[in-house]
């Protein structure tokens, strides 16, 4: 199977299907994530965010998911999510990260842009095969249950295609992330704000890079549909698979008071996740 990123990518932004990105903590989470893609046989990206990295390890973040990757043959890859410095987009890079996200969102748009070319031409530097990834436009920062849309967050002020292009040509990235209506984290009890289908068909006419969608947890099924048909290549999955987690959990200690050993305890929350994996890949590549 293809083991270059840039090339599923680019796969997948030509017939309009999405690559899930799903973030993990630790191994159950990534055996889940595994389980499902292999049996769909379907590329698949592995986030850590610099808090789940910094609890898994970064170097062991990579050799987890490389392992697999050597071991099957399999095109899965993994990504420094959301990076909040070029100290920080530097150290993924030497750890063998395949991509990196540096997340300037909250930045003025010049700060973004000249941080975001270092990270770039560092990579290049490095290995060329590494992609950088940039955000233009506040979506929020936390994975989790929310009761409201997050603050500092305005559904009004999506990213431009004017400023989508400039950012993408000015900086050289490989992928981009826009506004477009989407938010981090899931509100509790209903879905999510709609996105705006309109801008990123405007934004993905007006780039020719991938375009990524973050804060996919709690959108809903057509929404998905509608986001990848415009234009959207890489979906970011990570609250919906840290619920299915805990509800597992909490039920297999439940029902299982005496038991002891982790395998055991953590074989149904492997599979919830395996389950949330295979749904939200389904979706992405329009398979019944």
């Amino acid at each position: 199977m293809n083991n270059n990123l840039k090339r599923v990518l680019e796969d997948a932004r030509e017939n309009k299907r999405a690559v899930g990105h799903f973030n993990i903590a630790n191994l159950e989470v990534l055996r889940g994530i595994f389980n499902a893609t292999k049996k769909l046989n379907l590329p698949v990206v592995i986030g850590v965010s610099e808090g789940e990295r910094d609890f898994i390890g970064i170097k062991q973040s990579v050799a987890l998911v490389k392992s697999l990757r050597e071991e099957f043959d399999y095109p899965i890859f993994i990504n420094a999510d959301h990076t909040y410095s070029f100290e920080r987009v530097k150290e993924a890079i030497d750890a063998g990260f395949d991509s990196v996200i540096f997340d300037g969102a909250k930045l003025p748009m010049e700060e973004n842009i000249k941080i975001t070319k270092e990270c770039v031409d560092y990579a290049r530097s490095v290995n060329p095969d590494v992609l950088i990834e940039a955000e233009l436009g506040y979506i929020g920062q936390s994975s989790k249950l929310l009761d409201e849309v997050p603050e500092g967050v305005s559904l009004d002020q999506l990213t431009t295609p004017e400023d989508a292009k400039r950012f993408v040509d000015e900086t050289g990235v490989d992928l981009f992330s826009p506004s477009v209506g989407n938010i981090h984290g899931m509100l509790k009890n209903v879905s999510n704000p709609n996105l705006n289908i309109d801008r990123i068909k405007e934004i993905r006419e007006a780039v020719n890079v991938p375009l990524v969608l973050h804060g996919g947890s709690g959108i809903s099924d057509d929404n998905f549909k509608e986001a990848v048909e415009a234009g959207i290549s890489l979906i970011h999955i990570s609250t919906e698979l840290r619920v299915a987690y805990k509800e597992a959990l909490e039920k297999s200690l439940r029902e299982n008071p005496d038991e002891v050993a982790p395998y055991r305890i953590m074989k149904p929350v492997v599979s919830a996740v395996e389950e949330k994996v295979n749904q939200r890949l389904r979706l992405f590549n329009g398979i019944n």
